[in-house]
This record gives structure tokens, sequence and C-alpha cells, in this order.
């Protein structure tokens, strides 16, 4: 609740001269805390929609007035409630109401230890739900690869070829990239947990027609409608994570967390061939059923983890429980459904086009995403076709890139301490985002490294089996450090805009993903796999310097940026607002309710929240 002058109910010229008393300095320094914490909160509720690694609960230890800190829990009493409209009532307009609500309602964290908080669930409970959603993610993209187990089976039994059966592969990724941009602002709407059991649902339901499908078309068109609804673990898990992970410790929790989606396409061949080549394509299928029903009983599992809507909620149950309808919280307006989805449906694709930052990682990010699941292709053809090992054993094959992506997130400290040994921003007192790019520019020697290594070891097979799968160590750890890093780095440049950047960069690199696997059986057959690994790993070589001339330059190039910009003077205005309100610190209670405070929002032309009398 926010914070409030001392006064007793009443209209004599006696309240008048009460209210007028200056304030103590505790008093003081509790309405600057306020106002101050009211403003951070504004910002950050204001940028949940946009950020993907930064959204989080806003945690604010909630100022109570010295007459209200004796009601036990922070409730307002009778008495209180006449005085906050009369003398000391106020008008608060915010983004999260319809009109105007008075302050002393306005519902919030109770305190820094408020159990309501995700920040404060125990940490054998936090585990558990980054274990979830870990294992929930791998499941979406295992089930994306265990199909290329099959593809032989399926040509042979629809008569078709290896290629159009690739298909099924390459609309299920974009499925998930489109699913990414129209499934998130759900999840900020309505709640995780709600959209995350209903989109687990739909995806487990589509697998069945998938399972029994007598058809080609039945494959395409039922796992794309499934790949998009289990995209929202793809966009929204990361949110989720940040929602129940303070700042300081997210790094840790984040590579925990990616263990699930990295390994997912490495274990999808493993697991796939071994089940489709003792009980068939079809039972590949149903045993990611149940896998999937195993991540649908963890998401029902878990609580709420988005701060807006357990506030809401929060506010709307104090509402009931005390038959008043002054209860408010800032998210109580809902942004309509169609304006949230114009909003994330356009701004990805402007910035994909027309951002430079943009333009050129999601070349880059896209090319080596298109290059890995090219080799859930081409991996059948070398061990498969050429050294004639058996479909179960052939998916062993990329283990060596799953112990390659286990080493860079084993390596996290490694890379922290290399980040952090850049130098820092005066202002922020943190590095700057390029430093993120270090950690990249490593993993863009290693993937060329093991992609040529792999060209000219896996054939012909007289080279002993081991050589090419060492290789996938280099190519699996390069891969990792790329996606991780890079998308570290796309959102401490972007800030408020990281969602959009993000969005676009997985709607190029899932594009492109799709479309690779599509020309591998074609580019072995006529150049070879000596020559065509060659040819990939030289387009990789040839990307080289993208990450090393944003590691370089990339503070110049985000300065031309027209959307870091923005980002920036709104930045830096509200610092003079901030600074502005500091340095008046001996104000009287009639000031403070009279006069007229306003906070912008850190979004240029984001809504405003006014004080007023």
């Amino acid at each position: 609740m926010s914070s409030n002058p001392k006064s007793t109910h009443g209209g004599s010229g006696d309240d008048d001269h009460d209210n007028s008393e200056k304030w103590s300095q505790d008093e003081k320094m509790t309405h600057n805390q306020h106002c101050q914490q009211h403003e951070r909160q504004q910002s950050l509720g204001s940028s949940d929609s946009e950020s993907f690694y930064e959204i989080q609960p806003v945690r604010s230890e909630r100022q109570v007035h010295p007459e209200i800190r004796g009601t036990g829990d922070g409730l307002l009493t009778p008495q209180i409630s006449r005085i906050s409209h009369n003398s000391l009532a106020r008008r608060v307009t915010t983004v999260g109401t319809t009109g105007t609500t008075d302050p002393l309602f306005e519902v919030d964290w109770d305190d820094e230890n408020d159990p309501e908080n995700p920040w404060n669930w125990s940490l054998a409970y936090t585990a558990m739900c980054i274990a979830f959603l870990s294992y929930n993610t791998l499941v979406i993209v295992l089930f994306s690869t265990s199909y290329t187990s099959g593809t032989s089976q399926i040509a042979k039994e629809f008569g078709i070829s290896e290629t159009i059966v690739t298909l099924g592969l390459t609309f299920y990724l974009l499925g998930l990239a489109l699913g990414s941009v129209v499934m998130a602002p759900l999840s900020e709407i309505y709640g995780r947990k709600p959209v995350t059991v209903a989109s687990m649902v739909i995806f487990n339901v589509m697998i069945i027609p998938v399972a029994v499908a007598k058809s080609m078309a039945i494959i395409i068109v039922f796992r794309f409608i499934g790949a998009i609804a289990g995209s929202v673990m793809i966009s929204s898990a990361p949110g989720m994570v940040a929602d129940i992970i303070p700042a300081q410790k997210r790094a840790l929790a984040f590579s925990i967390w990616s263990i699930g989606p990295i390994n997912g396409p490495v274990l999808g061949p493993i697991i796939g061939g071994f089940v489709t080549q003792y009980l068939g394509w079809r039972w590949a299928c149903w045993i990611s059923l149940m896998l999937g029903g195993v991540a649908l009983a963890f998401s029902c599992i878990m609580k709420e983890t988005y701060a807006p809507v357990i506030l809401r909620k929060k506010a709307a149950r104090l509402r009931k429980d005390t038959d008043d309808p002054r209860w408010w919280c800032r998210y109580d307006y809902k942004v309509p459904l169609k304006e949230t989805m114009k909003s994330n449906l356009s701004r990805p694709l402007i910035m994909a086009v027309l951002e430079p930052i943009c333009i050129f990682w999601n070349l880059y990010i896209g090319i080596v995403y298109g290059i890995l699941y090219l080799c859930f292709t081409a991996y059948p053809i070398v061990f498969r076709e050429i050294r004639g090992w058996s479909l179960g054993v052939s998916g062993l094959a990329f283990l060596g890139i799953g112990i390659g992506t286990l080493l860079t997130i084993a390596c996290e400290p490694f890379y922290r301490r290399l980040i952090q040994s850049h130098k820092k921003d005066p202002e922020t007192g943190e590095v700057y985002p390029e430093a993120m790019v270090s950690a990249v520019c490593i993993g863009s020697i290693l993937i060329p490294i093991g992609e040529l290594w792999f060209a000219w070891t896996c054939s012909p097979a007289s080279i002993p089996w081991p050589a090419p799968i060492a290789a996938g160590i280099f190519f699996g750890a390069g891969n990792t450090a790329v996606f991780i890093y890079s998308s570290n780095y796309l959102t401490f440049s972007y800030g408020i805009y990281a969602a959009s950047a993000l969005a676009g960069n997985s709607l190029i690199r899932s594009i492109l993903g799709g479309i690779m696997p599509l020309i591998a059986t074609y580019m072995y057959n006529s150049l070879g796999p000596n020559w065509s690994g060659t040819l990939l790993g030289l387009l990789e070589v040839a990307c080289i310097p993208i990450p090393f001339i944003f590691w370089k330059y990339g503070y110049k190039i985000r300065q031309k940026s027209i959307f870091i910009r923005s980002m920036q003077e709104d930045q830096r205005r509200l610092k003079g607002k901030r600074e502005n309100r500091n340095a008046t610190s001996a104000i009287s209670p009639e000031e403070a309710v009279e006069g007229v405070v306003e906070f912008q929002d850190i979004e240029k032309g984001g809504a405003q929240v006014k004080v007023n009398a």
C-alpha cells in the first residue's frame, strides 16, 4: 500500500492544521522511497510484455503509514478508509486501471517476504519448477527430431521420397516459429499456467492423428498444429524462469534450464532410432505422447509464476472478501487481445527488416541453426548408408554433439568470468552487451572446426568411427555457446524490446532450420559427404567475422539503432525525473497530496501515471 501523511478524520480546522505539519525525517524518506518504488514498478510492469529474459515479479516493500502499521496485515480499517476519502484522498490514473483509484487500496506484495511472490518460493520448489520447465521444453524439441529416425519407413509405407517426408520436420519448425510469435502474448494476458496447460493438452492431442496417419498430408498438418501449441514452452519458459529467479541468480538458472531445450534435438534421434527400429515409426509418436503426458502433469502441478496475473487475482480476492470494489492493482487493465497481437506480430518483423543488429544476427544464427538441423538428415546418410549402422545404433552418433552441449553448459562459470572481465558501463556498473559476444566468438570458431573435422573423417568407412563422433563435440559446444550468448546479447541490447528482437530471430532461424534439411539428401548424394561438409564448414567460416565485428564495434552499431536510441532517451528522462524528485526532500503533507507527480513509462509513448489531488 502507499504511504500517507498522518491525519485524523473530520472537517475541523484542527484537522487542516494537523495535515499541514511537516513530516518527520523517516516519513519523508518513506514518501520518497514510495515514489521511487512506484515509478520503478510501473516501468517494469509496462515492459513485461516486451522483455523475453527480464520478465520478473516486481519486488517491493509495501510502504505503510505508521497509523496503518498497527492493523496487523496492513489492510485498511474503516477509520483509515474514511480518512483516505477526505483530506488525504488522492487519485491515481495508471496503466492498470480504467478509472480513478485510491492509492491506499493499491494491491502489491505485502513485503519482501510475501509468500505469493514467486521470488520467495522455497529453494526446493523453485528447483523443481526449473526442472519441470527444462523437461517440458525438451519434450517439444525432442518430438521435432525423433521424427527423422522414421523417414525411411514412412517413405516406404506411403510410397514417397524421403525429401517429401522431411517436410514433416520442416513444417514442425515453421509451426514453432509462428507459434512463438502468436502464443507468447497469450501467456501475458491470461497467465502462464492456463496457457501452458491448454497448449500442452493441444500438443498431446495433435500427436494422436500423426501416430495413426494414413497419408503424409495428415502428418504434416497435425505436426504443424501441434508445434504451434507446443511453441509456448519455447517462448514462455525463459520468462517463467525469470519470473521465479532474481536477476543475480538468473545466469545459473538459465544454464540449468537450457539443458533440456538444447539436448532435446540430440536425444530425439537416439530415442527415436531404437524405438523405430524395434517397434516402428508410429511407436515413436506414442512414446512422445507418453512423455508429453508427463509434461502436461508437470504443467498442472506448477503454480502461476507471472506477477501481474498473481496481483490481479489478489486484488480480485480482496474485492470479494471485503466486499469493497476499491481494491485494485496496476495490472487490472488488460490491453485488448487484438492490439496485443498486432504489436507482437508487427514489431518483430519491422525489427528483423530495419534493425542492422537484428539483420546480421538473424542471418548468422539462422545459418548456424539451419546447419544443425541439416545434420539430423546428414548423420543417417553417413552412419546408416555409408557405415552400415543399424537404425538404433546410428542415433548414438549424436552423442558427440550432446557431450559438446553439456561441456558448454558446464563451462558457464568460465564464460561468466570472461564476460565480467570486460569494461563496465560507468552509469550502470555492468558490462556492455558486447561482452556477451566474446563467448559467441569462441563458439563461432568451434563450429567450423567441428564441421570440417566431421567432413573429412565421416567417409570412407575405413576411418575409425570415434573420429567423426568426436568432431560433434566441437560442433555441439560451439552451437550451444552461440545460441545462449547471442540471445543474451540481443536481450541486453534491446531491453524492453528484447522479446520482439528474439521473436524475429526465432522466426528467421526456424525458417532456415526447416529449409536446410530439405536440401541435405540432394546435396550429400550429389557432392558426397566430404565436399558437402566442406561447403557447410566454409560457409560457417565466412560467418565468423559477424560476431567479431559486433564484439569490437557493437557499441557504435547500437547507437545507430532507432529502437535502442529511443529506449536510452526514455531511460535518461526517467533518471532525470528521479533526480529532480530526490532533490526536493522537504515537503509537507499538503504538498505531497496536492502536488502533481508524473512518472513517465520507460517505453516512449507508453502510459503515464499521475498522482492528482
